[in-house]
This record gives C-alpha cells, sequence and structure tokens, in this order.
C-alpha cells in the first residue's frame, strides 16, 4: 500500500490527520503533510476524501508488488 501526497497541492491544513482513525500515528504535518508509519494504516481512504485540495492518493497497490508482476 502506498499514501502519496502531492506537494504542490497539499496546503498542511490538517484534515487528512484529524480525519483519519490513526491519524497521530500516521499523519505528519510540517508545513506540507505526510504519511508515515503505514502499518497502523487501515486503507479506509477517509483521509484522500476529507482533503478539500484533493492532494491525497491511496493506493492499495504496493509499488514492490507492481515491479515484481511486471
Amino acid at each position: 500500500m502506498n499514501i502519496q501526497v502531492d506537494k504542490d497541492k497539499c496546503t498542511g491544513c490538517g484534515i487528512c490527520k484529524e480525519a483519519c482513525p490513526k491519524g497521530a500515528k500516521i499523519w505528519d504535518i510540517n508545513k506540507k503533510a505526510m504519511a508515515t508509519n503505514l502499518q497502523y494504516c487501515h486503507i479506509c481512504t477517509i483521509c484522500a476524501g476529507k482533503c478539500p485540495e484533493q492532494a491525497i492518493h491511496v493506493s492499495r497497490e504496493d509499488n514492490n508488488e507492481k515491479t515484481k508482476n511486471e
């Protein structure tokens, strides 16, 4: 799984962290949002749905799996 934040769109508002059930464990807001500790993520995509700038993309596919399958 992967969470990508478009740094050009992200304003650092923190709505993703507030909306996320595991927000404090996953989201680090320091001018821009950054997802860390993804082992705590439930892949619920609430963060992406609540982002007013549509700056968050959640992918259920692991980048490593994609590379292996190609």
